[in-house]
């Protein structure tokens, strides 16, 4: 009896936290949606800057000033490069979270280079319920599964023979 109890709290528990799992990948595209719109509202600034001065585009500029004499403006440029790199690798995320699978999304916010980001968004998260099918979905398979885990040990050491049983 305690056994079974312990395993349906188990339970529950695996589904709790398994429910949070598609909350916080919508919370993690909402992060990277707004800090994609702010690096592509620099860059736009650059493309700006490039056209009233000249330059075919904001690459050419940046190229140009990397080349200046002046310390200050090559660690400008340097910075804008920088910038352009980063909206190139959050476009990537952006695709990533528009059209890609659960899974897709997850693997993409538990890559070692993101998890600064990832604490980030926890440190905002408010735990919920995900009002969608998928997400529903996607708890009550990953509770199942987790449950399963963590309850194996138990049914494994449950279902051996004792000492002394083995002994008769």
């Amino acid at each position: 009896m305690i056994g079974r109890l312990f395993d349906k709290l188990v339970f529950a528990v695996a589904l709790i936290a398994a429910l949070q799992v598609p909350l916080l990948v919508d919370h993690y595209h909402q992060y990277l949606s707004g800090w994609y719109k702010a690096i592509q509202s620099q860059v736009d600034g650059y493309e700006t800057t490039a056209k009233a001065h000249q330059f075919a585009d904001a690459k050419a500029m940046i190229d140009n000033h990397l080349t200046n004499p002046e310390p200050s403006v090559r660690a400008d440029a340097e910075q804008k490069l920088q910038t352009i790199s980063l909206l190139s690798e959050l476009r990537l995320g952006m695709e990533t979270f528009s059209s890609g699978t659960l899974f897709g999304k997850i693997g993409f916010m538990l890559h070692p280079d993101r998890i600064h980001q990832l604490k980030d968004v926890v440190q905002n998260f408010k735990p919920g319920i995900p009002l969608h099918i998928s997400g529903l979905a996607f708890a009550v398979i990953g509770a199942l599964v987790l449950n399963f885990l963590i309850m194996l040990p138990f049914r494994l050491m449950r279902s051996r023979p004792s000492v002394a049983q083995r002994s008769i």
